[in-house]
């Protein structure tokens, strides 16, 4: 009994949040920062014209067709999308039929987009711009419902998103300890976050970035259930070769 309310006490999310609020609650929360598009990245582009016929032209050569998978075999259908789009070259440049070869490798989509308008201006008049990510994931491992690499159709998702997206944390899963790797300049960096307080808000790695790895720990308990589970296994196991013995000596006795 004292083990499982102790064990509670780490299940809610935001317990320094008051039970019963007079009014709003509010809580500082770091401020949002843009992604930057990277090699590898796959971004969709679409140029608009007043001129129908130039539209289509411009639509057929919108890209290729990239097909992104799930880290995991039961990942819903969801996480698997069919993007078209170009893709970044390891030395930070799209190739596109009407701008040619353009850099866009740390640049946020606003910027990329006038990067692009301005190329389609020697060509067109006002011209409407769109840049996007198509393949923006983000992946969550360990103890939740669907562990899976999950494709976004934005690039602003936080982590209790991304963690609704897979299903949540498991029982067994570490609330007050939950890791977040990123690659910033080639480097890994991991943060670790609790679900239990409010200050998750303010850490500059609540706002994930492009393929952010989300890990959820597995807690003691979840190695106790294990261990208690192949016990009764094989406790299972010992009784019935043990009632066989007792049968096989009784016949070969007669």
């Amino acid at each position: 009994m004292l083990l499982s309310c102790k064990s509670y006490k780490n299940v809610p999310y935001f317990k320094d949040i008051p039970d019963s609020l007079q009014g709003t609650y509010t809580h500082p929360a770091a401020a949002f920062r843009d992604v930057t598009i990277q090699p590898d990245d796959i971004i969709q582009v679409s140029i608009q014209t007043i001129d129908p016929q130039i539209n289509q032209q411009l639509a057929a050569g919108s890209g290729t067709n990239y097909t992104t998978q799930p880290s995991a075999t039961n990942a819903p259908v969801t996480a698997v999308a069919a993007v078209n789009g170009y893709r970044v070259s390891q030395d930070g440049y799209i190739e596109m039929p009407l701008t040619g070869r353009l850099r866009v490798a740390g640049l946020t989509t606003e910027q990329a987009r006038d990067s692009v308008r301005g190329r389609a201006s020697i060509y067109y008049k006002m011209p409407v711009v769109n840049v996007r990510f198509a393949n923006f994931q983000v992946t969550v491992l360990g103890e939740v419902v669907r562990p899976a690499t999950y494709v976004v159709p934005n690039e602003r998702v936080d982590v209790l998103q991304a963690l609704g997206m897979a299903g949540d944390l498991t029982i067994y899963g570490k609330r007050e300890n939950v890791m977040v790797i990123r690659e910033e300049s080639g480097r890994k960096t991991f943060a670790r976050l609790n679900l239990n307080s409010s200050d998750i808000f303010q850490s500059p790695y609540f706002q994930l970035q492009q393929r952010d790895i989300v890990y959820v720990e597995p807690s003691k308990s979840k190695a106790a259930s294990t261990d208690v589970a192949q016990t009764r296994t094989i406790a299972l196991l010992g009784t019935f070769t043990s009632l066989l013995i007792v049968l096989f000596s009784r016949i070969n006795f007669k």
